[in-house]
Protein backbone atom coordinates (compact mmCIF):
# COMPACT_ATOMS: atom_id res chain seq x y z
CA UNK A 1 0.00 0.00 0.00
CA UNK A 2 1.58 3.27 -1.08
CA UNK A 3 1.84 5.13 2.79
CA UNK A 4 0.71 8.40 1.32
CA UNK A 5 -2.73 7.11 -0.61
CA UNK A 6 -2.62 5.28 3.31
CA UNK A 7 -1.82 8.84 5.66
CA UNK A 8 -4.80 10.53 2.94
CA UNK A 9 -7.17 7.84 3.31
CA UNK A 10 -6.78 7.84 6.91
CA UNK A 11 -7.07 12.06 6.81
CA UNK A 12 -10.26 12.38 5.29
CA UNK A 13 -11.51 9.42 7.25
CA UNK A 14 -10.34 11.66 10.20
CA UNK A 15 -12.09 14.77 8.95
CA UNK A 16 -15.85 12.52 8.56
CA UNK A 17 -15.61 12.28 12.80
CA UNK A 18 -15.03 15.67 13.05
CA UNK A 19 -17.98 16.24 11.08
CA UNK A 20 -19.76 13.77 12.87
CA UNK A 21 -18.57 15.08 16.38
CA UNK A 22 -19.25 18.57 15.33
CA UNK A 23 -22.89 18.42 14.47
CA UNK A 24 -23.14 16.73 17.83
CA UNK A 25 -21.80 19.94 19.19
CA UNK A 26 -23.72 22.04 17.58
CA UNK A 27 -26.80 20.51 18.54
CA UNK A 28 -25.99 20.75 22.36
CA UNK A 29 -24.96 24.18 21.84
CA UNK A 30 -28.52 24.80 20.39
CA UNK A 31 -30.17 22.73 23.06
CA UNK A 32 -27.98 24.23 25.83
CA UNK A 33 -28.76 27.97 24.54
CA UNK A 34 -32.41 26.93 24.93
CA UNK A 35 -32.78 25.10 27.82
CA UNK A 36 -29.80 26.20 29.87
CA UNK A 37 -31.36 25.70 33.51
CA UNK A 38 -31.99 22.38 32.65
CA UNK A 39 -28.49 21.77 31.46
CA UNK A 40 -27.33 23.24 34.27
CA UNK A 41 -29.15 20.57 36.37
CA UNK A 42 -28.00 18.18 34.69
CA UNK A 43 -24.23 18.38 34.31
CA UNK A 44 -24.84 18.68 38.64
CA UNK A 45 -25.73 15.18 38.39
CA UNK A 46 -22.20 14.43 36.48
CA UNK A 47 -18.88 13.59 39.06
CA UNK A 48 -16.31 16.29 37.74
CA UNK A 49 -13.36 14.31 39.61
CA UNK A 50 -13.94 11.26 37.10
CA UNK A 51 -14.30 13.44 34.17
CA UNK A 52 -11.16 15.16 35.10
CA UNK A 53 -9.46 11.74 36.16
CA UNK A 54 -10.24 10.27 32.75
CA UNK A 55 -8.74 13.54 30.58
CA UNK A 56 -5.55 13.21 32.16
CA UNK A 57 -5.98 9.46 31.53
CA UNK A 58 -6.57 10.19 28.01
CA UNK A 59 -3.92 12.88 27.78
CA UNK A 60 -1.27 10.33 28.95
CA UNK A 61 -2.36 7.70 26.93
CA UNK A 62 -1.89 10.37 23.43
CA UNK A 63 1.61 10.53 24.74
CA UNK A 64 2.13 6.64 25.13
CA UNK A 65 0.36 6.07 21.55
CA UNK A 66 3.32 8.98 20.06
CA UNK A 67 5.99 7.41 21.94
CA UNK A 68 5.48 3.91 20.41
CA UNK A 69 5.32 5.95 17.19
CA UNK A 70 8.79 7.31 17.67
CA UNK A 71 10.03 3.87 19.03
CA UNK A 72 9.35 2.09 16.12
CA UNK A 73 10.52 4.51 13.54
CA UNK A 74 13.65 4.13 16.02
CA UNK A 75 13.58 0.46 15.35
CA UNK A 76 13.02 -0.53 19.26
CA UNK A 77 9.83 -2.83 18.42
CA UNK A 78 9.89 -4.27 22.20
CA UNK A 79 10.13 -0.50 23.11
CA UNK A 80 7.12 0.49 21.17
CA UNK A 81 5.05 -2.56 22.04
CA UNK A 82 5.70 -1.31 25.99
CA UNK A 83 4.12 1.79 25.13
CA UNK A 84 1.19 0.11 23.36
CA UNK A 85 0.35 -1.81 26.18
CA UNK A 86 0.89 1.40 28.29
CA UNK A 87 -1.44 2.85 25.72
CA UNK A 88 -4.18 0.33 26.24
CA UNK A 89 -4.29 0.02 29.76
CA UNK A 90 -5.03 3.33 30.01
CA UNK A 91 -7.82 2.87 27.59
CA UNK A 92 -9.08 0.27 30.13
CA UNK A 93 -8.54 2.43 32.83
CA UNK A 94 -10.68 4.94 30.97
CA UNK A 95 -13.64 2.51 30.18
CA UNK A 96 -13.53 1.13 33.68
CA UNK A 97 -14.21 5.05 34.94
CA UNK A 98 -17.04 5.32 32.32
CA UNK A 99 -18.76 1.99 33.16
CA UNK A 100 -18.54 2.92 36.93
CA UNK A 101 -20.07 6.70 35.77
CA UNK A 102 -22.63 4.87 33.75
CA UNK A 103 -23.51 2.34 36.23
CA UNK A 104 -23.98 5.28 38.71
CA UNK A 105 -26.40 6.77 36.48
CA UNK A 106 -28.50 3.80 35.94
CA UNK A 107 -28.40 3.01 39.42
CA UNK A 108 -30.66 6.25 40.17
CA UNK A 109 -32.50 5.13 37.10
CA UNK A 110 -30.91 7.63 34.53
CA UNK A 111 -30.79 5.81 31.47
CA UNK A 112 -31.95 6.20 28.26
CA UNK A 113 -35.93 5.07 28.06
CA UNK A 114 -36.37 4.90 31.85
CA UNK A 115 -38.99 6.60 33.45
CA UNK A 116 -37.08 8.58 35.66
CA UNK A 117 -35.70 9.81 32.79
CA UNK A 118 -38.81 10.44 31.35
CA UNK A 119 -40.44 12.37 34.13
CA UNK A 120 -37.16 15.25 34.01
CA UNK A 121 -37.99 18.71 32.66
CA UNK A 122 -37.68 19.21 28.57
CA UNK A 123 -34.27 20.76 29.28
CA UNK A 124 -32.55 18.18 31.66
CA UNK A 125 -33.97 15.19 29.33
CA UNK A 126 -32.08 16.53 26.92
CA UNK A 127 -28.74 16.99 28.79
CA UNK A 128 -29.10 13.45 29.53
CA UNK A 129 -30.11 12.28 25.91
CA UNK A 130 -26.90 13.88 24.48
CA UNK A 131 -24.57 12.80 27.68
CA UNK A 132 -25.43 9.38 26.81
CA UNK A 133 -24.99 9.82 23.04
CA UNK A 134 -21.98 11.41 22.67
CA UNK A 135 -20.13 9.71 25.94
CA UNK A 136 -21.41 6.38 23.95
CA UNK A 137 -20.34 7.46 20.50
CA UNK A 138 -17.20 8.24 22.42
CA UNK A 139 -16.64 5.07 24.23
CA UNK A 140 -17.64 3.05 20.65
CA UNK A 141 -14.49 5.36 19.33
CA UNK A 142 -12.67 4.39 22.35
CA UNK A 143 -13.31 0.37 21.78
CA UNK A 144 -12.32 0.54 18.04
CA UNK A 145 -9.13 2.57 19.01
CA UNK A 146 -7.82 -0.32 21.19
CA UNK A 147 -8.88 -2.75 18.42
CA UNK A 148 -6.79 -1.26 16.12
CA UNK A 149 -4.10 -0.68 19.05
CA UNK A 150 -4.29 -4.72 19.96
CA UNK A 151 -3.62 -5.43 15.95
CA UNK A 152 -0.67 -2.71 15.40
CA UNK A 153 1.00 -5.02 18.79
CA UNK A 154 0.21 -8.20 16.62
CA UNK A 155 1.86 -6.47 13.02
CA UNK A 156 4.75 -5.67 15.10
CA UNK A 157 5.39 -9.44 16.60
CA UNK A 158 4.17 -10.81 13.65
CA UNK A 159 7.28 -8.47 11.74
CA UNK A 160 4.45 -6.34 9.60
CA UNK A 161 4.86 -3.51 11.27
CA UNK A 162 8.63 -2.40 11.79
CA UNK A 163 11.19 0.56 11.45
CA UNK A 164 10.57 0.74 7.35
CA UNK A 165 7.07 0.06 7.07
CA UNK A 166 4.40 1.65 10.09
CA UNK A 167 1.40 3.01 8.48
CA UNK A 168 -1.08 1.07 10.54
CA UNK A 169 0.57 1.73 13.63
CA UNK A 170 1.20 5.62 12.67
CA UNK A 171 -2.92 5.53 11.27
CA UNK A 172 -4.01 4.07 14.48
CA UNK A 173 -2.37 6.48 16.49
CA UNK A 174 -3.84 9.32 14.25
CA UNK A 175 -7.37 7.73 15.35
CA UNK A 176 -6.03 7.43 18.91
CA UNK A 177 -5.34 11.12 19.08
CA UNK A 178 -8.64 11.77 17.21
CA UNK A 179 -9.97 10.26 20.73
CA UNK A 180 -8.45 11.94 22.64
CA UNK A 181 -8.62 15.10 21.02
CA UNK A 182 -12.92 14.46 21.03
CA UNK A 183 -12.75 13.93 24.86
CA UNK A 184 -11.09 17.29 25.53
CA UNK A 185 -14.47 18.73 23.86
CA UNK A 186 -16.99 16.52 25.69
CA UNK A 187 -15.32 16.88 29.04
CA UNK A 188 -15.48 20.69 29.29
CA UNK A 189 -19.17 21.07 27.73
CA UNK A 190 -20.36 18.09 29.70
CA UNK A 191 -19.00 18.29 33.47
CA UNK A 192 -17.76 21.71 33.58
CA UNK A 193 -19.86 24.08 32.29
CA UNK A 194 -22.72 24.08 35.00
Amino acid sequence: MDNEAGKLGMWLFLFTEFFLFGGLFLVYAVFRAKFSDGFHTGANDLNAMIGTINTVVLLVSSMTVAMAITAIQKGSNQKAILFLVATILLALVFMINKYFEWAHKIELHLFPGSEALQTLERGELLFFSLYYMMTGLHALHVIIGLTLLIICIFQIKAGNTHKGQYLLLENSGLYWHLVDLIWIFLFPLLYLLT
